[in-house]
C-alpha cells in the first residue's frame, strides 16, 4: 500500500536530488524509498564470522553460492584451463 509523505528540506537539496534522480531515470520518491528501506533493513542484516555488519546492497550481491572451505580455487583453476586448451 502506498502512502503519502511530506519531507522539507533544503531547495538546493532537492534540485540535485531532482536531476540525479533523472539522470537515473527513477522517480526521486522511489529512490528515496528503496534508502529508507536500506536504512531500516540494517537492523536485520547478518553479520559475518568476524561480526562484520554487511550492508543489504553487499548482501544483494551475494550468488547464494557457497564454496567448500579447503577450496584451492587457484589448482582448480589450473586444472579447468589444462582440460579446456587439451
Amino acid at each position: 500500500m502506498k502512502k503519502k509523505l511530506t519531507l522539507k528540506m533544503n531547495k538546493f537539496v532537492i534540485e540535485k536530488a531532482k536531476k540525479y534522480a533523472a539522470s537515473q531515470k527513477r522517480s526521486l520518491s522511489k529512490i528515496i524509498e528503496s534508502y529508507l528501506q536500506s536504512l531500516t533493513e540494517q537492523q536485520d542484516t547478518e553479520k559475518d564470522k568476524s561480526g562484520i555488519l554487511i550492508s543489504p546492497f553487499v548482501m544483494s550481491l551475494s550468488s547464494g553460492v557457497h564454496l567448500p572451505a579447503g577450496l584451492d580455487f587457484k589448482a582448480d583453476y589450473a586444472n579447468h584451463i589444462a582440460e579446456k586448451y587439451k
